[in-house]
């Protein structure tokens, strides 16, 4: 079943609904749609009431206001969270994991938050340099655009590309292309700063262990900086573990997750005191 919302700048915000339990919002990363969760979609719909969103320049949030800012994709979010109902548990993957903790400084309807690798460059460095970018400005064909994402910022191998274009979403990626320049422009300016401190529920990061060393280290830079939060390794993954091992991702999503509906929540970590946003 599909709904959407409306965000506060009037862009609506598209997603699907399946499945029955506590409300769980998934979020996607860049040079993605909602199918990105296609391979745990239906494992973690057995537990949840999954709401998946596409966000904003694709799939089921086409029609936008101008003038992006990441600012307006928290409010988004937050927008499902609220239409969720409340005591939600959000899950998001990369450039999304960004979005979504923008949106848990906005709204009380996000519960439990799994950040998974939320990109930033490594201090001095950049995650794609200017001459990719410049590329991807250049290109006339959404597919180019996407294949330096993948080879130049997740540093994928061309055969893994390759093998990529045989899955069912690759035609959804290439829609969404178009968005992945202004997302890089965003993650060359990100930081981690004072305000994460700020957020008071249960975070816990996902990062792979075969992950671009700058994907890892911007995991624990934002566990660092979040009270009580901390930092589970998807072992032999990368970027992409709810892909190539589906088992580990949800095992891992539903460790973290409610013993119960509405409050009934698990501890960050053994021992640890639940916190949760009054």
């Amino acid at each position: 079943m599909t709904a959407s919302v409306t965000s506060p700048d009037g862009t609506v915000i598209g997603f699907e609904t399946l499945g029955d339990g506590p409300p769980m919002v998934l979020v996607h990363g860049t040079g993605a749609d909602h199918t990105r969760w296609a391979a745990v979609q239906d494992r973690l719909a057995r537990r949840y009431r999954l709401h998946v969103v596409d966000r904003r320049g694709r799939g089921l949030s086409r029609a936008e206001a101008p003038a992006y800012d990441i600012r307006r994709e928290g409010e988004d979010i937050a927008a499902v969270a609220e239409a969720a109902g409340g005591d939600v548990y959000l899950v998001a993957h990369s450039y999304g994991a960004l979005c979504a903790l923008e949106a848990v400084r906005l709204t009380k309807a996000v519960r439990r938050l799994v950040a998974y690798e939320p990109p930033r460059p490594e201090p001095g460095g950049s995650v794609v340099g200017p001459d990719a970018r410049n590329r991807m400005r250049a290109a006339e064909d959404p597919e180019k655009i996407l294949e330096i994402f993948l080879q130049e910022a997740l540093r994928l191998p061309p055969a893994d590309v390759e093998a990529m274009r045989g899955t069912p979403v690759w035609r959804a990626r290439v829609a969404a292309a178009p968005t992945i320049p202004r997302e890089l422009d965003v993650v060359e300016g990100v930081v981690f700063d004072e305000w994460l401190g700020e957020i008071a529920i249960p975070v816990r990061l996902f990062a792979g262990t075969e992950s671009p060393a700058y994907l890892r280290l911007a995991a624990h830079a934002v566990a660092e900086r979040i009270p009580g939060a901390d930092v589970v390794p998807m072992r032999g993954q990368a970027h992409q573990a709810m892909d190539f091992d589906p088992d580990q991702f949800t095992e891992a999503v539903f460790a973290f997750g409610p013993l119960t509906g509405g409050s009934g929540w698990r501890s960050p970590r053994p021992g640890a005191e639940p916190r949760l946003t009054q």
